[in-house]
């Protein structure tokens, strides 16, 4: 096990070095300015993804994609990993976590586009897409799109369960006193309650769920910053220009560079958002749109909510929480999200609590239909069932095992699964750019795509 866990520390800090920030943020940029900054178009994404399109193609209304793609990136990314970012690299990494949200808007909007177009459906009518499937139809690449839905089931078990339910259980246990199997238990039953559903049962509960717990989550953030109010522009001003200058944090916070702050700050951006990881446009490919481009902007707000929002909102909720409290030490990201949120009287552990297994359980779900579906394109349907009773499985070894193994596997199939990603977002990045002329910039997003069916597969 220290072989292993060895093993997977060296291919996290090596697939996470420079090369693949480079990769990574510098598609960010390029699609921004090659699909001529569809950031701009945020409020008419947020605007079509409360609105009905009847009688469109797809399995599930666009919020409900967007509320289970939310589903999959709001969990433990959002308070833990970006206090784990601060901890490592610095209130610096807060503004490259949120650099990376603002840029990866384009990339995400890019992804949905992609996944609406180049999607298949089944002989039951189920819609599927993603990378895998942008990879196989539009690059002629299957042998890399096959490597891209091997990388996502294997991260849907990391990421998508492991993690979520180690977190879990480590904030039950230390809250309420909570033993780790009797987390692992009613996790794995309310899970499995739900993924046997299928996406319509997931998209469903994520519908509820997702709002309710993203506003109840930031009340408890706007509690904290009346509470810091004295403190709230100086962290500002600390995270912009520590981000640059490591040096000015100063005070109790761990010796950074530069490259510590980008690295750790891009990570959890990625980790926060996936803009470029591929997993969002697998359930973006589910919805029902008349076109590619309005489904493609819908899915881009999901990066606005998940990273520019709400990770930034914590991020000034945690910095501000160490300048007011600069006696207490804050080595590790549980530790300090426990103590920003404690400040609350009575109710900020029970808060916090509440918002990381609400989290986590709804990233579980997102996760159960992108490693589903990626295993649907490696050996059809008929692994299904297997499938969930390992997921289920892994949920409950996660919230009795604590190992940073499991973050590093995490973080390693994370970069493994974005490379092929990235690959196809580049390649048809022309693609984009013409759909996106043909409906957003030519006035035509009411329009519907051309009558072209879909492969049936």
């Amino acid at each position: 096990m220290y072989y292993i866990d060895s093993f997977f520390a060296w291919l996290s800090a090596t697939l996470w070095g420079w090369p693949m920030i480079i990769l990574l943020l510098g598609t960010h940029i390029f699609l921004t300015f090659r699909l001529r900054i569809p950031q701009r178009k945020l409020f008419t994404g947020i605007r079509l993804s409360v609105t009905k399109e009847p009688g469109a193609k797809g399995d599930v209304s666009q919020f409900a994609a967007l509320a289970t793609a939310l589903a999959g990136t709001i969990g433990t990314g959002n308070i833990v990993g970006v206090a784990t970012a601060i901890a490592l690299g610095g209130p610096g990494a807060v503004l490259w976590c949120w650099l990376s949200g603002i840029f990866g808007i384009a990339t995400k909007y890019a992804e949905g586009l992609l996944a609406v177009k180049y999607r298949v459906m089944e002989s039951n009518g189920n819609h599927y897409g993603g990378p895998m499937y942008a990879l196989e139809r539009g690059l002629n690449m299957k042998w890399l799109a096959v490597l891209f839905a091997i990388f996502t089931t294997l991260a849907s078990f990391g990421i998508g369960a492991t993690v979520q339910a180690n977190s879990m259980a480590l904030l039950a246990n230390k809250t309420w006193g909570f033993p780790d199997w009797g987390v692992g238990i009613i996790a794995c039953f309310l899970t499995g309650l739900v993924i046997i559903g299928g996406v319509k049962y997931i998209a469903r509960v994520c519908s509820y769920l997702v709002p309710f717990m993203a506003i109840f989550y930031m009340l408890g953030c706007f509690v904290i910053l009346f509470i810091n109010q004295d403190y709230v522009w100086p962290a500002i001003k600390l995270i912009v220009e520590s981000a640059f200058h490591p040096a000015a944090a100063g005070g109790g916070f761990v010796g950074t560079t530069i490259m510590m702050a980008a690295r750790y700050g891009i990570a959890r951006g990625l980790f926060s958002n996936e803009s470029g990881l591929g997993s969002s446009p697998i359930v973006a490919a589910a919805a029902q749109t008349r076109n590619p481009v309005r489904q493609a902007l819908v899915s881009s707000t999901g990066t606005f909510w998940d990273t520019v929002i709400i990770c930034a909102t914590t991020g000034i909720v945690l910095v501000s929480s160490i300048l007011a409290h600069p006696d207490i030490s804050y080595s590790d990201g549980g530790s300090l999200t426990r103590v920003a949120f404690a400040k609350i009287p009575y109710i900020g552990a029970p808060l916090l609590c509440f918002g990381i297994l609400t989290f986590a359980f709804t990233t579980i779900l997102g996760w159960a239909y992108y490693g589903e579906s990626a295993l649907n394109y490696l050996h059809g349907g008929k692994s299904k069932r297997l499938y969930q009773f390992f997921y289920i499985a892994s949920v409950f070894v996660g919230s009795i095992v604590s190992l940073d193994i499991i973050w590093n596997f995490a973080d390693s199939m994370n970069a493994l699964m974005a490379i092929p990603n990235l690959i196809a977002l580049l390649l048809l990045s022309k693609v984009a750019a013409q759909e996106t002329k043909k409906y957003l910039w030519s006035n035509r997003l009411d329009d519907w795509e051309e009558d072209t069916p879909i492969p049936v597969v």
